[in-house]
C-alpha cells in the first residue's frame, strides 16, 4: 500500500535523482496528518460551539488546577500566540461567559483570567469527545507504536528548542 507522499517521492526521484528527498517522507506526512487532524478536531470542537483556539484557552485554564486562573501572558506562552491573538480569544470567551478577567489585587497592571463554572462544565463535556476523536485518529497504531511515535516526535521537538518552560 502506498500514500500520496510515496508518489511525490517517486516523482522527485525520477526528476532529481541527485537529491536525497527522504526528509520529505517524514515532513510531507506530518503536514498531511496535521491537516487531517485539524479538520477532525475542528469538527469535534464545532459540535460544542468552540474552535480550536477557544478550546486551547479553556483547556489550559482547566488543566492549571484550582483556582483555574492564569494571566494572559501565561496563556500566550501556553498557546504560542501573540498578545493580540490572546486578547481576541479572551474577548470571545468572556462575551460567552466562559471566562472572566479581573485585575490583580496586588498589582493593578496584572489581569487574571479565570474559568467560569460554565466554561469548566463546557470543557468537561468537550474533553471526552476530543479524546475519542484523537483515539480514532490513532486507531491504526497500537499502544507500543503510539508510545514510540510520541517519543520520536518529542525528540524532534526538543532538538528544535521546544521544551518545557
Amino acid at each position: 500500500m502506498t500514500d500520496h507522499v510515496d508518489l511525490v517521492l517517486e516523482q522527485w526521484g525520477a526528476e532529481r535523482p541527485d537529491l536525497d528527498v527522504s526528509p520529505m517522507a517524514v515532513i510531507g506526512r506530518l503536514k498531511r496528518l496535521s491537516r487531517l487532524i485539524d479538520a477532525e478536531t475542528r469538527r469535534t470542537f464545532g459540535a460544542h460551539g468552540l474552535d480550536p483556539a477557544s478550546f486551547d484557552v479553556l483547556a489550559t485554564l482547566r488543566r492549571s488546577g484550582p483556582p483555574y486562573r492564569l494571566t494572559p501572558a501565561a496563556l500566550m506562552r501556553a498557546g504560542m500566540v501573540t498578545s493580540g491573538a490572546i486578547t481576541q480569544r479572551l474577548d470571545r470567551l468572556e462575551a460567552r461567559g466562559l471566562v472572566t478577567r479581573t485585575p490583580s489585587e496586588s498589582d493593578g497592571r496584572v489581569v487574571h483570567v479565570a474559568l467560569t463554572d460554565e466554561g469548566g462544565a463546557l470543557l468537561d463535556r468537550v474533553l471526552p469527545d476530543h479524546l475519542a476523536t484523537e483515539s480514532r485518529l490513532l486507531a491504526a497504531l497500537g499502544k507500543t507504536d503510539q508510545d514510540a511515535l510520541a517519543d520520536t516526535l518529542r525528540n524532534v521537538l526538543e532538538s528544535l528548542g521546544d521544551t518545557r518552560e
